[in-house]
């Protein structure tokens, strides 16, 4: 594993972004862990933030796009981190872009912030975590409609590699049904693997107990091939 897939996710379980026990998603799922990217709240954490997208991104789909889209509202700040990151680490200079959960008639109008997105722009899609895919479904509109665009990909911070509305995982359905790829700076068999009986900040995050907890849980729920 790259070494910065390892340091993001000690990133993520010390700004308690990436928690363990027992909560209830939106889905209704019992699930041993949750991730909650509105707990990065520090410049210091946003910086480092945008370096780990920044990094995948490159990684995973290089630098020949233009904009950097993040839906509202979580991707405003990854959009804004990334492109930042990637100014810095590549010399590259991308342009960030929103959408607004209301169209603003006045002032700045229109349903976007940002950047405008224009003919022959290609774009990439930030987001945090993608478990059914309703923002892309949302958003992809919104972005087709600003005229002839390329959606270059959508990259996502966690793939918690559970069943969408199907039998695949969410960033798998998103490829299918709208046919560019996605990818996650880890996922969860990265930090399972990573974490599992290894002290971090004095203690171990994933013991024996918690593996067989999330063990459990993709017996259940895990996406399938």
């Amino acid at each position: 594993m790259e070494q910065y897939k390892q340091e993001f996710i000690d990133f993520m379980v010390e700004s308690n972004v990436l928690k363990f026990g027992d909560f209830t998603l939106k889905s209704g799922r019992k699930s041993p862990f949750f991730m909650n990217a509105g707990a990065y709240v520090t410049g210091t954490q946003l910086r480092k933030l945008g370096e780990y997208y920044a990094k995948a991104i490159h990684d995973n789909f290089g630098l020949d796009f233009d904009v950097l889209f993040g839906p509202a509202y979580k991707g405003i700040p990854l959009s804004v981190a990334t492109t930042m990151a990637i100014s810095e680490l590549y010399g590259k200079d991308i342009r960030y872009c929103s959408n607004r959960k209301e169209v603003k008639d006045h002032g700045d109008t229109g349903i976007l912030l940002g950047s405008p997105i224009k003919d022959g722009d290609r774009v990439m899609i930030i987001e945090d975590v993608t478990t059914s895919g309703k923002s892309i479904e949302e958003t992809f509109p919104i972005l087709k409609a600003q005229g002839s665009v390329e959606v270059k990909g959508l990259i996502v911070s966690l793939n918690r590699m559970e069943r969408g509305k199907g039998t695949k995982c969410a960033l798998d359905e998103i490829k299918d049904l709208y046919g560019f790829p996605t990818a996650a700076i880890v996922t969860m068999a990265d930090v399972t693997e990573y974490l599992y009986n290894k002290e971090r900040g004095g203690k171990v995050v994933i013991d024996d107990t918690l593996k067989a907890a999330i063990d459990a849980y993709y017996a259940e729920y895990g996406a399938q091939e």
